[in-house]
């Protein structure tokens, strides 16, 4: 039997289905419906189930259920948006997407092992700090920095297996608490603990990661453990390998001590387990979906750890629980081992105590490894402590620092039930109550910036490109549905924890709909958007941010790095948090939890950007108050 063109839209034409439809079916099916209704196009288009069973036949997906179909109408009406958002862009023919085939293969690796170890009185100083004291308890300790910690190390004031031991213990007391933990590598941890206290020992130094306990993000790949990526389904998966930060972590003599929780399949802070919650307010979640990561580092139960971020993720969860989180540049650190989520979104980074902490953990972790052809072969990192951060231009977003509009409530209708009035007042509660903390956190954000005044900074006002960022931002989707396609199409996707509107599940699904067609001019988009946001770095160095706004989606758009430091914590009369936190905002913490303030830099500039994160730390001392649990 032949196929071609015309006689696959013959068919169509029989079947009733216009001969525009494509994996594009569902666009053109609501266009053509608003055009014969005589609809205004600016309009949010009338989805149907039918339509959705005439694009699913199409595309060859199979049959939803009348329960998903009518979970997914929402979605894909917002998928509908974000198509007409970019096509106003007008594109010109010059604009290539923002994706690069590499016919060649991936770069050559950077050579790890150990490095000499220098005489104890000659290692220090500006980078280490004077020769501590042994701790009276190795609890006392507990919340140090990486810095602090191999100090102690180095000059043999504690070892290895008495630190991993002391974390070991606190991993195990708190968290029935906090629900950071899917497991523990307590047997792979005692051994390379005594293996770094007899190369430390031998003058066989490896740098300042040696020695100390960390935890990894259960999308890691550890050989020998289940990697589960916090998702139902996956809970007893075994990876045979270890993931490329792994291994780089062992060669830095660096000791895994758990695989710590992450939301289903990096969403949230809801795992197969639980929720994982915040060390400040443990009635929350930790935010996400380096949940466990962001907490077990807050609670003083490792000594740094590694998150990951597609679209918020380290941001997020350091916020929550007042971490210093570093999302590096795309591209210089590989992600071989790591679940993908979204091929070109997905960046592996430190959360860590301290900025400088993430500086120290980053020059272990960045640089081509071989296989993940995304590194980029040109990058370079080169953490300099001693870096004159007074000499950088510091630019902020003038326009993302203006305290938010007055509060304006949803208003009543001309013909308004007693029940919709009921849902509208509940609305306009809900919307005035998170007006009020935006509103108590603006002032934290203001105080950032007199703080930099302080410290002798010119503040520059810049401007992020008016760009439709959330526009783009279905390209995550995509990608993250063709890299669990398999989940949806076997419909092991129920076996995930939450299936709500906006959970994976549901999102795979309206996924599937977005047509290549819009894929691709979507990334032309994203090309604008790289390209508009590096010419910010012509002019600035580092630009500070409130964390919460349209840099967030933006810079992970473009690849820009972020470093996220804690800025103080709400006082007493913070606006009360919700009663339930449903995961969507990170303002809600309310009194005596943490806020933060983010600051970015130029691709490839994160030295620098950790380098300026240090001073503003060592100006504010934000990072030295911990939760009380």
């Amino acid at each position: 039997m032949t196929f071609d063109r015309r006689s696959f839209l013959t068919g169509c034409s029989r079947m009733g289905v216009a001969s525009a439809l494509f994996p594009g079916v569902l666009y053109t099916l609501a266009a053509q419906a608003q055009e014969a209704t005589g609809t205004d196009q600016s309009k949010p288009p009338n989805i149907t189930p039918e339509m959705i069973d005439a694009a699913a036949t199409l595309a060859g997906i199979a049959p939803f259920s009348d329960e998903q179909k009518k979970m997914m109408i929402d979605g894909l009406v917002d998928q509908n948006g974000s198509m007409k958002a970019i096509r106003k862009l007008k594109l010109p023919n010059s604009v290539a997407p923002a994706f690069v085939f590499h016919p060649m293969p991936a770069a050559e690796p950077i050579p790890r092992g150990p490095i000499p170890c220098p005489k104890p009185d000659g290692y220090g100083g500006d980078i280490l700090g004077s020769i501590p004291n042994r701790p009276a308890n190795i609890e006392d300790v507990a919340f140090a920095s990486v810095k602090e910690l191999g100090d102690l190390l180095l000059n043999r004031k504690i070892t290895s297996v008495e630190l991993t031991k002391m974390y070991l213990t606190r991993l195990k007391k708190y968290d029935p608490l906090l629900h950071f933990t899917i497991t523990l590598t307590e047997e792979r941890a005692l051994k390379q603990a005594a293996a770094a206290d007899a190369e430390i020992a031998a003058g066989k130094y490896r740098g300042p990661l040696h020695g100390i306990p960390w935890g990894a993000k259960d999308l890691l790949a550890v050989k020998g453990y289940p990697t589960t990526w916090g998702a139902g389904g996956f809970e007893h998966q075994e990876i045979g390998e270890d993931a490329t930060v792994v291994q780089r972590l062992d060669a830095a003599g660096a000791v895994l001590v758990a695989k710590l929780t992450l939301g289903a399949l990096a969403m949230g802070d809801k795992w197969f387990g639980g929720q994982t919650r915040n060390p400040w307010n443990p009635k929350q979640g930790s935010s996400g979906s380096s949940a466990g990561p962001a907490s077990a580092v807050a609670a003083g139960c490792v000594g740094f750890a590694i998150g990951s971020e597609t679209l918020g993720s380290i941001s997020s969860p350091s916020t929550r629980c007042g971490d210093s989180g570093l999302r590096p540049s795309f591209g210089l650190v590989p992600r071989t081992g790591a679940m993908a989520l979204s091929w070109t979104m997905d960046k592996l980074g430190p959360i860590c105590r301290t900025a400088e902490d993430c500086a120290l953990v980053l020059e272990a972790i960045w640089g081509p490894d071989g296989q993940d052809t995304s590194v980029y072969p040109y990058a370079g990192y080169r953490w300099d402590p001693a870096l004159d951060w007074r000499k950088l231009r510091i630019g902020y977003l003038k326009n993302e620092f203006d305290a938010p509009k007055p509060f304006e409530p949803g208003k009543q209708g001309t013909s308004e039930t007693a029940e919709e009035k009921k849902k509208r007042e509940e609305r306009n509660e809900e919307m005035r109550m998170g007006w009020q903390r935006t509103a108590y956190d603006h002032k934290f954000d203001m105080a950032a910036l007199d703080k930099l005044k302080q410290m002798g900074v010119s503040l520059i006002a810049v401007e992020l490109p008016k760009l439709p960022y959330g526009a783009m931002t279905p390209l995550l989707g995509a990608e993250a549905a063709a890299a669990f396609d398999e989940l949806t199409t076997s419909g092991r996707d129920k076996l995930l924890t939450e299936q709500g509107p906006y959970d994976w599940p549901n999102s795979f699904r309206v996924s599937r709909f977005y047509p290549a067609v819009e894929y691709i001019q979507a990334n032309r988009a994203r090309s604008l958007a790289v390209q508009q946001v590096s010419a910010l770095f012509d002019q600035v160095d580092i630009i500070v941010a409130p964390t919460n706004g349209q840099q967030l989606v933006a810079t992970n758009l473009t690849g820009h790095p972020a470093l996220i430091v804690p800025n103080g914590l709400r006082g007493a009369d913070a606006p009360k948090p919700p009663k339930e936190d449903t995961g969507d905002d990170d303002n809600i913490g309310g009194p005596g939890t943490p806020v933060s303030i983010t600051f970015l830099a130029g691709h490839y500039q994160d030295a620098k950007l950790a380098a300026f994160g240090k001073a503003y730390q060592e100006a504010t001392g934000f990072e030295k108050v911990h939760p009380k649990l």
